[in-house]
């Protein structure tokens, strides 16, 4: 009797323990980011940002593993993948997206920004808002705009000042079209490829130049391969949050807005990141060993786009672009 006394005592201890211990935690999941730049690029510093914001805002539920230096593919590639689902997401120029959602080239009409107040207030408002409202039927998901800043032309033996000093000049682009419309209309030989392999091209001298905001010709280290820096401002480049339809819908209403709360606070970073290296990168450049030229002739460089702007208007519309043109925070 004792001996099933002590048998029941034991079963009841374990049961209790059993009670005691705490279940399993919340499965976490593990999401894909991928990036074309380095860690400590501002899109690496966005990227840490989106990470950590998605961390802390749903209690250590997803986890964002990022991926730098086109580790997943150059920008279109991860564009693809985003769209199929085998990235989860992408911070990315909006360089190769136009031909995924045409809507976005607007924004890479060359002279159509004055400066960063202005085209963070455009892609903020009604218009910006409006063009990230079209991604899901393109099979892509817009958290957020992002910035790259205005593109300057880097040389490699041609000081560029005016239009003239681009003729017949191999220059990298962006593969878009908007942007190589512009520089065919400069006489430039555009030559689109991604941003790993720019700095092998330039080097090699399969290309005579390229163009790039600062942060990026910092971080792709173009100093090395590239004499000139010209500081022409021709586009302002924005950049994207992009997310995988696939993830998107998996996701309940409260979680899609944590994403977007924290794609804007990566946007917000990263904009910060383009103020300071602005002010800061110049100077580093020209510790390397760079020649920056100020004085660009920009109403030069206007005028010769003069066919490449009456393209734009029958594709996007006069009145479109006037309204992006002329408004003001």
């Amino acid at each position: 009797m004792s001996m099933l006394r002590g048998l029941f005592l034991g079963l009841t201890i374990a049961c209790s323990l059993l009670a005691e211990t705490p279940g399993p935690a919340h499965a976490e999941t593990i999401l894909t980011l991928g990036i074309v730049l380095g860690k400590n690029s501002h899109y690496g510093v966005a990227a840490s940002v989106l990470a950590d914001e998605v961390a802390r805002l749903t209690e250590g539920r997803f986890r964002v593993e990022i991926f730098p230096d086109g580790a997943l593919g150059g920008e279109r590639e991860m564009v693809v993948g985003t769209q199929l689902g085998t990235v989860d997401m992408v911070i990315v120029s909006t360089g190769p997206v136009g031909n995924f959602v045409p809507a976005t080239l607007i924004t890479d009409i060359p002279f159509l920004f004055r400066d960063y107040a202005h085209a963070r207030f455009v892609l903020d408002g009604p218009i910006g808002q409006g063009i990230l409202a079209e991604f899901p039927e393109h099979g892509l998901i817009a958290l957020a705009w992002g910035e790259n800043g205005f593109r300057h032309i880097t040389t490699s033996g041609t000081p560029v000042t005016s239009p003239r000093d681009l003729a017949g000049l191999k220059l990298r682009t962006m593969q878009n079209s908007v942007h190589m419309r512009a520089f065919k209309a400069l006489g430039v030989n555009p030559m689109p490829m991604p941003a790993p392999n720019v700095y092998a091209a330039l080097q090699s001298h399969v290309v005579d130049g390229q163009e790039n905001p600062i942060p990026a010709i910092l971080d792709l280290k173009l100093a090395e391969v590239q004499k000139y820096l010209s500081l022409t401002g021709h586009v302002y480049s924005p950049a994207l949050t992009l997310m995988a339809p696939r993830l998107w819908k998996s996701l309940s209403d409260s979680d899609r807005a944590l994403f977007g709360q924290a794609a804007r606070a990566a946007a917000a970073a990263m904009r910060a990141t383009v103020n300071r290296q602005e002010k800061e990168g110049l100077e580093s450049l020209r510790a390397s060993g760079m020649t920056v030229i100020d004085g660009i002739d920009k109403d030069g460089f206007q005028a010769a786009m003069a066919p490449a702007y009456a393209e734009y208007a029958h594709t996007f519309g006069q009145e479109r672009i006037d309204s992006i043109r002329n408004a003001r925070p």
